[in-house]
């Protein structure tokens, strides 16, 4: 796919859930190659290093947190590569071992499309990190936290009503986080935000 937005390998032994995942990567504009165990998607990093990589947790033989251990012991170079964890384990001692090996992200089954989009765009976007982070300063708590709500999805008739405040006074917010972020849309701004870890999705 010559114009795809980035590659992204999803290992998930499940092979159902992986065909699901791939073709909602390729209909969004993104290159998706999968691997169905973790040494096939330790093997595929090394071949082929991706721009992101899913990866499943509860996977037989080989986990989700031994892949991301192995690539960190053997090939530290590919630390730069945006690593989301996949799990039905919801509870925060997993999620705390994923972020101690270095993960990026963590997604919850059943998967929440349009929220894992959002966070494949924030890390995607993290190049941005050197432009953005000296602007943080800047950002008001209200503005943080609007753009939080926008990253969840919220329209800011829905912000309002969630914060007890007129909709005028979320699109000021809003607008000036935009400026300080230098970011086109509201959108975009949280993305920014979000790949800089300011807000969490």
């Amino acid at each position: 796919m010559a114009n795809a937005r980035g590659v992204i390998l999803c290992i998930e032994d499940d092979h159902e859930t992986a065909r699901l995942i791939a073709e909602e990567l390729t209909d969004r504009g993104f290159e998706a190659t999968v691997a169905y165990s973790g040494q096939e998607g330790l093997l595929a990093i090394m071949r082929r290093p991706p721009d992101l990589v899913l990866c499943d947790v509860s996977m037989p033989t080989m986990t989700g947190f031994d892949v991301l251990d192995r690539l960190n012991e053997i090939a530290p170079r590919f630390g730069k590569i945006p690593f989301v964890f996949l799990t039905a384990l919801a509870d925060r001692e997993n999620e705390l071992k994923g972020r101690r090996l270095g993960a990026d992200d963590y997604v919850s089954k059943p998967i929440d499309f349009d929220r894992l989009f959002f966070i494949i765009e924030a890390r995607l976007a993290g190049v941005a990190r050197t432009r953005v982070l000296p602007q943080f300063a800047k950002l008001k708590d209200r503005e943080i936290e609007v753009l939080t709500w926008v990253a969840r999805g919220k329209t800011s008739a829905e912000i309002a009503a969630t914060l007890s405040m007129s909709k005028r006074t979320v699109d000021f917010h809003l607008d000036n986080a935009r400026d300080k972020l230098k970011a086109g849309t509201r959108t975009e701004a949280a993305i920014i935000a979000a790949a800089c870890g300011l807000i969490k999705p």
